[in-house]
């Protein structure tokens, strides 16, 4: 499975640039490519409303919190979507390419796997962040 450039590129812009609240990924044919871009005024529901109800999608959000002693932190996180209801066979195509798309991503901090909304929700992103 190859890797747009273009995804590497986005990703470099989030982390140190903060251009994008997230970036959402999707296989098309042979490679991984950008599917849509999150502007940072953009919250965890735009992000969350914005993955399919049927299909697979690899995504990345980042989160940014305030930690017990006030400081402003940020965590990026790695997010594999893939819905019940979506085909088995692309179920089976995003599940084996995950590990080599995301190492083509450097600073990923947390990951989550998601099979509904429910398993990827505001406040498992808030516990898995802190």
């Amino acid at each position: 499975m190859a890797v747009e450039d273009e995804c590497k590129i986005k990703f470099l812009e989030l982390k140190s640039k903060r251009n994008y609240r997230f970036i959402i990924f999707r296989i098309d044919g042979q490679q991984v490519v950008v599917e849509k871009l999150g502007s940072p005024e953009e919250n965890y529901d735009d992000f969350s409303n914005s993955l399919p109800a049927n299909e697979c999608r690899y995504a990345v959000f980042d989160f940014d919190f305030t930690t017990a002693e006030k400081c402003q932190k940020s965590k990026i996180f790695f997010i594999a979507w893939s819905p019940d209801s979506s085909r088995v066979r692309m179920k089976m195509v995003y599940a084996s390419s995950k590990d080599r798309f995301k190492r083509e991503l450097d600073g990923i901090q947390v990951e989550l796997q998601a099979t509904d909304p429910s398993e990827m929700s505001f406040d498992i992103i808030k516990s898995r962040a802190l």
